[in-house]
């Protein structure tokens, strides 16, 4: 397989999976094309790569800035942007996971404890109360549990047992 086609079947896979963690395909897309790319790629590059509008490069490029796995670099004389993806995958899956975990995880948590206990009210019967308040707590539960995960995930930079293990499993170490 040629190298374009390889890399062109990348940016496709990485779009689909993007797709199912939530984000754009676009976005996934213009992160995998900066991944797989040796060198900084200007808006002007991903447009002819991707065959997107600069407006889609510009938003995804934007966005990918915000979760903190694409820089933009300068160089002089250059009156263009270039853009650049974090190279080191286990940086880039604990990036992603500080954001699910912000965007996702920080906002569920705090609506279940707001409702977390349901006073009685003429409507309702002390059973439906009962199972509405068993339910969240068990989904209280499993989010509380899902946070301490996470955060001990992205705590593993600092432990060196798991950076150990993420480096050994890394091909041809």
């Amino acid at each position: 397989m040629q190298l374009d086609e390889a890399k062109r079947k990348f940016t496709e896979g990485w779009g689909t999976l993007g797709s199912a963690w939530g984000v754009s395909r676009t976005m996934a897309q213009v992160h995998a094309l900066l991944l797989v790319s040796p060198a900084a790629l200007s808006t002007e590059d991903i447009m002819d790569q991707l065959q997107i509008s600069r407006g889609n490069v510009n938003m995804n490029v934007r966005a990918l800035m915000d979760w903190g796995i694409v820089r933009k670099e300068l160089r002089p004389g250059e009156r263009r942007e270039f853009f650049s993806a974090e190279k080191d995958i286990h940086k880039v899956a604990t990036l992603i996971l500080k954001e699910r975990r912000k965007r996702e995880l920080e906002p569920i948590m705090r609506v279940l404890g707001e409702i977390s206990q349901v006073e009685p009210a003429p409507a309702n019967s002390p059973e439906e109360i009962a199972a509405f308040n068993q339910m969240v707590g068990s989904i209280q539960s499993f989010a509380n549990f899902a946070d301490r995960a996470a955060s001990t995930l992205i705590k593993a930079d600092e432990n060196w047992f798991l950076s150990t293990f993420m480096k050994l499993m890394r091909p041809g170490s």
